[in-house]
């Protein structure tokens, strides 16, 4: 008998070895790929790149130093308060009919949004997976579903990438999009390595450094800076991150991607603003990392600098990549709106919202996340 029980506890361990073994089998790919070449060559040539990598227009450290043991603490403690309390309402909006000249908005979560501007469609970090990580098996898991499936997605003008962080660039969202769509994919300087790797052609494939432009389907785009870093493996800023200028004829659009707040965001208005709209990330901010996010207050006042008109916000509700509760970047954002008089955009995921026709401010998001506080500045 206890010789079958061992035998039964070999054969279940071997398949858990077996099925972690399949789950990471994909792992080597997830890092991506490695520029060489002509694309190697154009990289060094970039005024951005120095003593083999890419940098900051304003030095930025990634985390603040002997911030380690408190951080760790901290990661055990009040866990609940960095997940929703309640299901995230969701809208599930079919596709509507392209407008010649006007401008809508669809954010699905994170930082994954569908802009149409003048009938074009601009897809931007699309992440379609349930963990932002180099393995399904362990790394943040989405709070909330996605709200439509990817297949649903209409046809496309561009996917726009901004860095080759796992929560802004998904393999498996991207291979989807390379079978399913036709649309080229405008990434900063390096990551089409990761791009060629995954089999994309490279005939869909535009890679920019800051204040290079492209023209694609009638539209203008223009990579633009940020204040962040960049690396899949342990390796960093072997590729560029970046914001990004969508102008069309008459709408003009800034995506910031990830970005602590610098003096950048004034110089980038000036040249390419105004914006009608802006897609600002609010969270996965620290005083342990105050370079590298930009808290609430600091995303309004980066919207002023470029001359924003709606603000739209990004980087929070579907995963839980800081220590801060999950509604409270949008608390403390809705109360810094209204002391700047700043037109907020605050859609649940899947809803599509006119920026013609801006819909009051309803805070769905008290519904799912705790009672909401007085706002608390942090850093």
């Amino acid at each position: 008998m206890a010789g079958n029980v061992s035998a039964g506890r070999l054969v279940a361990g071997g398949l858990a070895l077996a099925a972690a073994g399949w789950a990471l089998r994909d792992v080597p790919a997830e890092f991506g790929g490695r520029a060489d070449g002509e694309r190697l060559a154009r990289m060094r040539r970039s005024p951005q790149f120095a003593d083999g990598a890419f940098h900051n227009p304003v030095p930025a450290d990634l985390v603040a130093a002997g911030n380690a043991p408190q951080l760790i603490s901290q990661m055990l403690r009040n866990r609940d308060e960095r997940h929703p309390a309640a299901p995230v309402p969701l809208v599930a909006a079919p596709a509507t009919p392209r407008s010649a000249h006007g401008l809508s908005v669809i954010w699905y979560g994170h930082a994954t949004t569908l802009v149409e501007i003048e009938g074009r469609r601009v897809l931007f970090d699309p992440v379609w997976s349930d963990r932002v990580s180099p393995s399904q098996l362990v790394g943040p898991r989405r709070l909330h579903p996605l709200p439509v499936p990817l297949t649903t997605l209409p046809t496309l003008d561009a996917v726009v990438i901004s860095h080759d962080h796992y929560d802004h660039l998904d393999r498996a969202t991207v291979r989807a999009l390379t079978a399913t769509q036709t649309a080229p994919f405008l990434v900063p300087l390096g990551i089409g390595a990761h791009l060629e790797r995954w089999n994309v052609p490279a005939e869909r494939i535009i890679e920019l450094d800051w204040e290079e432009d492209a023209a694609v389907a009638g539209l203008r785009f223009t990579a633009t800076a940020a204040r962040h870093f960049s690396g899949r493996t342990l390796r960093r800023n072997d590729t560029l991150w970046g914001s990004w200028v969508v102008a069309g004829s008459r709408r003009r659009v800034f995506y910031a991607g990830d970005s602590g707040y610098f003096d950048g965001y004034a110089r980038i208005g000036a040249a390419h603003g105004p914006f009608d709209l802006t897609l600002m990330p609010i969270g996965a901010y620290s005083p342990s990392w105050p370079d590298i996010h930009m808290n609430p207050e600091e995303a309004i006042a980066a919207h002023l600098d470029l001359g924003g008109r709606a603000f739209l916000p990004v980087h929070w509700a579907t995963f839980s990549l800081a220590l801060h509760p999950w509604a409270e970047p949008v608390h403390r954002l809705w109360h810094e709106a209204k002391a700047k008089d700043v037109q907020l955009v605050v859609p649940r995921p899947g809803d599509r919202i006119d920026t013609d026709d801006i819909p009051q401010v309803s805070p769905w998001w008290e519904l799912a996340g705790k009672p909401a506080q007085h706002p608390a500045h942090h850093g």
